[in-house]
C-alpha cells in the first residue's frame, strides 16, 4: 500500500508504519482503512475559476460535468459564475478528479 500525503511528516511516518504492520499481519484491514482515513490530504476549495479550468481541461461540458457529480447543469453553472461553491461530495468528486482523473469516478 503506498503512503499517502497527510498534512505533516509525523502523519506519513504513523501511516508508513501501519501500512508495514498491515503487511506484516499485525492490523486487519479495517484498522488499516481507520489509518487511511485519518492520513487523507485535505480536500481542496474550489472557486468559480478552478471549477471551470478543470472542466475545460478535461473538454467536458457543464452538461456533462454535472451528469458525472450528479447534479444539475444550473449548479454548475452557479459555480463557474460564482454563484455558489461546491461543497461536501461534489467538493470531494472534483478533487478525485482533479487527482485521479475523470477516469476514478466513472
Amino acid at each position: 500500500m503506498a503512503v499517502k500525503r497527510g498534512k505533516s511528516r509525523i502523519l506519513q511516518e504513523v501511516h508508513e508504519m501501519a501500512s508495514d504492520l498491515h503487511r506484516l499481519g499485525f492490523i486487519d484491514k479495517r484498522k488499516m482503512r481507520k489509518y487511511d482515513a485519518l492520513c487523507l490530504e485535505p480536500v481542496q476549495e474550489y472557486d468559480a475559476e478552478k471549477v471551470r479550468a478543470l472542466r475545460e481541461r478535461l473538454h467536458l461540458s457543464q452538461a456533462v460535468l454535472a451528469s458525472v457529480l450528479n447534479t444539475s447543469v444550473s449548479t454548475v453553472r452557479k459555480w463557474e459564475v460564482g454563484d455558489k461553491k461546491p461543497s461536501g461530495p461534489s467538493q470531494k468528486l472534483l478533487d478525485l478528479i482533479e487527482r485521479k482523473g475523470l477516469e476514478a469516478v466513472l
